[in-house]
């Protein structure tokens, strides 16, 4: 017999520092991660609310995820697409702009691409742009860059990836690449 507060399925004991995490990512428990996490329904508020997202750090290279993203959210999201490369002039025939300054708009999104290191400067700029969210891409985790955008009001999503969050909400996990294994004739929820 089991207690109802006890899993069915034996767990194995975690051997020191491997607790349960996939090869090169970082437990939920990393005790090095402080930040608070934006919970599925404050990422969902977020998605539901942008109709912006610019994407810094996006390639014109079939081989980069900035590329596969921008594919998706620029294809099968409702969301004015714009994209950030100072080395490039164009990424998927719409024009690439060189910092977030030089938009036409104000993105409601910033979705980040670029290595560890210019984090804090990519968070400045999305302050001063006067975006309303700091999204850094899976792998991305920045607790200094998430205190300069949450310090001026902005959202901070770390370690999710716009497009997978974005196609969990509305019933496209399988244009991810995801099995859902699920079957259904309910209508989507609209992002808007």
């Amino acid at each position: 017999m089991t207690d109802a507060n006890t899993c069915a399925v034996p767990q194995p004991a975690p051997t020191e520092g491997a607790a349960c995490a996939l090869p090169g990512t970082t437990p939920a428990t990393d005790p090095t991660r402080t930040w608070p996490a934006a919970g599925p329904q404050e990422r969902f508020e977020i998605l539901r609310r942008a109709k912006t997202i610019a994407i810094v750090g996006a390639s014109d290279n079939p081989a980069r995820a900035s590329y596969f993203v921008a594919t998706y959210l620029s294809g099968s999201s409702p969301y004015d697409v714009y994209y950030v490369n100072p080395r490039a002039t164009s990424i998927l025939g719409r024009p690439a702009y060189a910092s977030l300054a030089d938009l036409p708009v104000v993105p409601d999104i910033v979705d980040v691409f670029r290595k560890h290191d210019d984090l804090p400067g990519v968070a400045q700029e999305a302050v001063d742009a006067g975006a309303s969210t700091l999204w850094l891409q899976l792998g991305s985790w920045h607790e200094g860059a998430a205190r300069i955008a949450a310090d001026a009001g902005l959202s901070v999503v770390m370690d999710r990836c716009v497009k997978i969050e974005h196609a969990r909400f509305h019933g496209g996990l399988h244009l991810a690449g995801f099995d859902t294994g699920v079957l259904s004739s309910k209508r989507q929820l609209l992002s808007r």
